[in-house]
């Protein structure tokens, strides 16, 4: 990977990983539903421009059913569940179960599609199922049912980016990425909209509420999904998805600084664990066969 393309990981993780930052933030002034629809109607709005450019539009008016069901399972639903989580859970804690994607992701090809699991692959899933049960176990207990409402919501999310995931490759394979990005955030928006007024908060968001907002829809969902196509292009889909590794390290670190956020032990061992079960289940972190 060449100096350039470390610099975009890098920043893409920093990008991904502020994303809970201002979720924490501004989710209790909005509300889940309502800062999402915003969310996914400012980045989508920001990337038309630059679809109609690329003359894509016509892809994705082609191609809107699917994209749309990728809309919703992958942005809406997800986004929402895990805005809701942050409620109740620390950025970095939210962060750190977020980056068993990858791991829920290739589970769920396996039991949706049936597509074959190695020896180390499975390994990887159980110890990465270990490793979220670590991080969430001395927390299920707190605050009544709303902690415990709020790590099933972020499970739930990140079950839902393995399906949509595995829904993309297996209706979306030939369309482009620009075109699935800007459909489906657009379809979100709209899915979400008649919730989001029905929800939408009594009192009016603060300004910084709103500026958490519109950074969250610039800079980490449109210029991170911009960074991240541009990774897959040059340095391949497998180096790109290395960037789940680093987002947990930004979730914590800004949670730290921006919020005072614990670091507690238990969340660094628990990510450790998911992140090498993440690793063995994708492939990233390979075992060497023994030699005779």
């Amino acid at each position: 990977m060449k100096s350039r393309d470390l610099v975009d990981l890098i920043l893409l993780a920093a990008l991904w990983g502020g994303s809970f930052l201002f979720m924490r933030i501004s989710v209790p002034e909005f509300g889940a539903i309502p800062m999402m629809m915003v969310r996914t109607a400012l980045a989508g709005l920001m990337l038309l421009p630059l679809l109609i450019l690329k003359n894509h539009h016509q892809i994705m008016i082609s191609n809107i059913v699917p994209i749309s069901i990728a809309g919703v399972v992958g942005s809406a639903i997800p986004f929402s569940l895990i805005a809701y989580s942050t409620l109740y859970v620390t950025a970095g804690f939210a962060s750190v179960l977020n980056a068993a994607t990858p791991m829920f992701a290739a589970a769920v090809a396996f039991f949706w599609l049936g597509q074959r699991m190695s020896k180390i692959a499975t390994s990887g899933l159980l110890i990465g199922i270990f490793g979220v049960l670590v991080l969430v176990w001395d927390k299920i207990g707190f605050s009544g049912g709303n902690v415990a409402l709020a790590i099933l919501a972020g499970i739930g999310g990140t079950l839902c980016y393995g399906l949509a995931a595995n829904y993309t490759k297996q209706k979306l394979s030939k369309v482009t990425p620009l075109a699935i990005t800007t459909g489906s955030l657009l379809a979100a928006a709209i899915f979400l909209l008649p919730l989001a007024i029905y929800l939408w908060p009594e009192k009016i968001p603060s300004n910084r509420a709103w500026l958490n907002v519109f950074l969250l829809a610039v800079a980490c969902t449109a210029l991170a999904q911009i960074l991240f196509f541009r990774l897959i292009a040059r340095t391949g889909a497998t180096n790109a998805t290395t960037v789940t590794f680093l987002i947990p390290v930004f979730g914590l670190l800004w949670g730290k600084l921006f919020l005072n956020e614990a670091l507690e032990l238990g969340i660094i061992i628990a990510g450790g664990i998911i992140l090498v079960g993440t690793g063995m289940t994708t492939g990233m972190i390979k075992i060497p066969k023994k030699t005779r």
